[in-house]
């Protein structure tokens, strides 16, 4: 065999050996994670989908007449200038299983509002059936954390440490509200601190539903929500 016989040889045997030692970095290397439930963290969030544009109503359902407006970027329900009539729901108009939610919210006034998952609209009424994840103005961080039952069982079904509320909760100002729902359990977080991990043992409770952002019938009050966006998972 001649030299330039030796060379085609050569040339093969020093791309095979540069490909292999390739593929051991890369095998060497961590790999992302994967997007199920431990994946995605308050401490380590990914982007999301958005459900909320900032600008319009698009994907949502309610009275925005009357109890909801946009402003600065944000749903804000409830009125500073009157007292609320009555529950009000703004609503997803599809429905969600499993999912990671995220959204700022903010309390304005002695009221109280939360955000519904896995929920349905009452027929022919103004109210929503389903999970709420609560806020309230009370004192020692009201009912921020919690898991509440709306217009099903009406009670509630997990209640935050009043302690860790607390020490999570910034009042009268934005809070990032993260409610994960993944099979029978949910958990609730309020600026990455862990507020409640409840399992539902209950199989006739529907494992989907609407999301919805409430304004409580009662004092004058406003509750504002933005940067709304959702992860779905398996």
């Amino acid at each position: 065999m001649t030299t330039f016989q030796r060379i085609p040889t050569i040339l093969a045997a020093t791309i095979a050996v540069a490909l292999t030692a390739v593929w051991l970095r890369a095998a060497d290397e961590p790999q992302p994670p994967r997007a199920d439930d431990d994946a995605i963290s308050a401490k380590s969030p990914r982007k999301g989908v958005p459900l909320f544009d900032g600008r319009t109503f698009h994907g949502w359902e309610g009275d925005t007449k009357k109890t909801f407006r946009l402003e600065d970027g944000a749903i804000v329900g409830g009125s500073l200038k009157e007292p609320v009539p009555r529950n009000e729901f703004l609503c997803t108009t599809r429905g969600y299983a499993n999912f990671v939610l995220r959204l700022e919210c903010k309390l304005v006034g002695p009221g109280n509002a939360g955000i519904q998952v896995r929920s349905q609209r009452v027929p022919n009424h103004h109210e929503v059936s389903g999970y709420q994840a609560d806020m309230s103005a009370g004192p020692g961080g009201g009912y921020w954390g919690c898991l509440y039952d709306e217009s099903r069982r009406n009670r509630m079904l997990a209640r935050a440490d009043r302690e860790v509320i607390q020490k999570a909760l910034k009042p009268d100002d934005w809070n990032v509200y993260e409610i994960r729902c993944q099979g029978p359990r949910i958990r609730l977080s309020i600026n990455g601190v862990q507020t409640v991990d409840y399992t539902e043992t209950d199989d006739k409770i529907p494992p989907s539903g609407i999301i919805g952002l409430q304004i409580h019938g009662g004092q004058p009050s406003e509750a504002w929500y933005r940067n709304i966006t959702i992860d779905e998972l398996p």
